[in-house]
């Protein structure tokens, strides 16, 4: 195809219609795609639900343990850092104070 001879314009017209035609394709890919799994799961007798477990819904099957908390400040119990990630603002003037943090070690 020989793109040469075409205006600015056409050639956005012509972008704007390949985006949709790849668009609409990976759709269908994805529907027959669907449709064939659920052909072969249905021929062994298993339903996704069985197939996939709980994930078919979008849900986990692993929660996130809570991680505990490592700092606690001095007068305020309600500021807490679990010593993970960026240090708070608190800690960060707590340091910059000039007192160490083993000394709000929980």
């Amino acid at each position: 195809m020989d793109l040469s001879g075409l205006t600015v314009a056409e050639l956005r017209t012509l972008q704007d219609q390949v985006k949709q035609a790849l668009k609409d394709r990976e759709h269908q890919e994805q529907v027959k795609a669907r449709e064939q799994i659920l052909a072969i799961a249905q021929g062994a007798g298993i339903s996704l639900q069985d197939l996939f477990g709980a994930q078919s819904r979008g849900k986990t099957t692993t929660s996130k343990a809570k991680v505990a908390v490592r700092y606690r400040h001095p007068s305020d119990s309600l500021l807490q850092w679990t010593g993970r990630g960026r240090q708070p603002k608190w800690v960060q003037d707590w340091v910059a104070s000039g007192n160490s943090l083993d000394t709000i070690r929980v």
